[in-house]
Formats: C-alpha cells, sequence, structure tokens
C-alpha cells in the first residue's frame, strides 16, 4: 500500500469525502483505540488560518496532521501563536514513517515560525527529530500523559534533518 501525494489545505476546500475521512480517522485513532473523552473536533479545525495535512491512500487517510494558530495560547506556548496538533496514524499504516513525512512538510511550510505542540510522552522523540525540545511539567490530557514541546524558528524554514 503507498499514501499519495501530500495535500494541505484549510477547512474551507474540504469536500465532503475528505471531511467524513478526517473525522473516521480521529474518532477512531483517538476515541474508539485511546479512549480520549475530551473534545476532538473542535472550533480550530473550521477556522481558515488552520491548516489541514494528509496522506491519502485508496482506504481515505492514512496520517493526519492540523497546524492551528491560536493567539490565546501564546503564553503558554513560549511566545509562539502557532502548533501541531492531531498527530495521528491509521493503524494499519503505522511503522512506515507517516507522520515523519507530514512532520517533514510542515516544517518545510511553516519552519520560519517557531511552533509548539503538546506531544504524548510515548512519542516525543518523533518531534526530537524535527527541532522540538521538551518544557515544563508532565501532564494529563484527555487521561494520556502529554509534555509541552517547542521549536524555535529557522531561517528558510527548514529543518536540521535538511
Amino acid at each position: 500500500m503507498s499514501a499519495g501525494a501530500i495535500v494541505a489545505k484549510p477547512w474551507s476546500e474540504f469536500t465532503r469525502d475528505e471531511v467524513f475521512d478526517m473525522a473516521k480517522l480521529r474518532s477512531d485513532v483517538f476515541f474508539l483505540e485511546q479512549r480520549i473523552t475530551e473534545e476532538e473536533l473542535d472550533h480550530f479545525d473550521r477556522l481558515p488560518e488552520t491548516m489541514h495535512y494528509w496522506l491519502p491512500d485508496e482506504r481515505g487517510f492514512a496520517a493526519y496532521l492540523r497546524v492551528v494558530i491560536d493567539e490565546s495560547e501564546v503564553e503558554r506556548q513560549r511566545g509562539t501563536a502557532h502548533s501541531i496538533g492531531r498527530v495521528v496514524v491509521r493503524p494499519d499504516r503505522r511503522g512506515e514513517g507517516l507522520a515523519k513525512v507530514l512532520m517533514a512538510q510542515v516544517i518545510a511550510d511553516c519552519g520560519a515560525v517557531p511552533m509548539a505542540l503538546h506531544a504524548q510522552v510515548y512519542i516525543a522523540e518523533l518531534y526530537r527529530e524535527f527541532g522540538f525540545a521538551e518544557f515544563g511539567e508532565e501532564f494529563d490530557e484527555a487521561g494520556i500523559a502529554h509534555i509541552m514541546m517547542y521549536r524555535p524558528a529557522t531561517s528558510g524554514g527548514e529543518s536540521d534533518d535538511g
């Protein structure tokens, strides 16, 4: 199975099928698998400045993440409003590096601005590979241990990985 080319677009450009595929992937993993009991789809999905990135395949979305700009989080996120969230890979596609592919694209597109994220602790190493570093104490978010991570801006938007 292969993934198609990365798709990046705001909510206003989604097709009905893309909305369904995104919601299905996120609910299957976050609700059914991880048993998160907090709001999953939220108002950030529909904001014009939120960019959604995914890798499609014949079954829908193989992997997905979003980049949110939230000015209310600047103080909590070391001075940046930009954050990466909802990073998810469909179970049958895990281990193929799809999250890394999406992260590399986001860094290429947005690396010229500092970024933050709430990392599930067990996956923080993935984000370290892209220049993110932990700060603060671990915290519980939706019943899962998380840590805040921050990546400073880089000139030209390129990661240290190239």
